[in-house]
């Protein structure tokens, strides 16, 4: 628990930290507005970590070590090494937060929540950590249901949120790895070319490549697009209706989930 208070900010400042320099140095497309898009993205950023923290202030990490030391879950009961706990933890939680993200897309009213996040016209690593703190208090709370019913090790579960925190401001990041590289890593996980695809305006694009991690589920279930439809050097990002500049704002975000294109009620 000491840990996680000093080593996952350390490794987020990190990541965030490097991506913004290599966006800096090798950006695979421009941003005029970043600095209000940037203001609005850390802003919400803020709102759904303090709004996560008043409603579990031990976190997620916390209950695992709760959920441990009391036996509860499908892992406690089974007498497995360490190691192979830590592991398919890791794992099963990294399969559960890609389908959850595809529930979000295919759930009208989740789909709204989401939103928010798609709707930035601009993939840049502030972008991984844009999500309506609705979603993130949602989110928090299938994560506590999950740990509850399969009590993972603490530890798994500390692994899979700087994981899965990292692997998000990567994949989101506006940088363009060598062609060749990029589907060749795909594999394996998640690369920015391939979640680029899942944050095109083209709706077909949008409903595919849902991993955060790793890039097996999206293989495993056909919901795998190796390009967007426009191609990778003319996309486009964004959600229809919801991309002018007042869109920008934190309390235009805030409000977006209940109303319609434009302002439309």
């Amino acid at each position: 628990m000491e840990a996680q208070l000093v080593v996952r900010p350390a490794i987020f400042a990190l990541v965030f930290v490097a991506m913004a320099l290599i966006e800096l140095v090798f950006p695979h497309h421009h941003d005029r507005a970043k600095a209000r898009r940037w203001g609005s993205n850390l802003v919400l950023f803020a709102l759904g970590i303090l709004l996560s923290r008043l409603m579990l202030p031990i976190g997620a990490i916390g209950v695992a070590a709760y959920a441990e030391y009391r036996g509860w879950g499908l892992f406690n009961l089974l007498d497995w090494p360490a190691w192979l706990e830590i592991l398919l933890g890791v794992i099963v939680f990294d399969f559960l937060i890609w389908l959850q993200h595809v529930v979000f897309h295919k759930v009208d009213w989740l789909w709204k929540l989401h939103r928010v996040h798609h709707a930035d016209e601009v993939l840049d690593v502030t972008t991984g950590l844009r999500f309506h703190p609705i979603e993130i208090a949602l989110s928090l709370v299938i994560k506590v249901a999950a740990i509850l019913i399969l009590g993972p090790a603490a530890l798994a579960v500390f692994l899979f949120e700087v994981l899965l925190n990292a692997g998000s401001m990567i994949t989101h990041a506006n940088w363009k790895l060598p062609r060749g590289l990029d589907h060749a890593l795909r594999f394996l996980v998640v690369t920015p070319g391939m979640h680029r695809v899942h944050h095109a305006l083209d709706r077909g694009d949008t409903n595919s490549n849902y991993g955060f991690n790793l890039a097996i589920w999206d293989r495993m279930f056909g919901t795998y697009r190796p390009e967007p439809v426009v191609g990778d050097d003319a996309i486009c990002f964004g959600v229809d209706g919801y991309m002018d500049e007042k869109e920008r704002r934190v309390g235009r975000l805030l409000t977006q989930p209940f109303r319609g294109p434009n302002g439309e009620n």
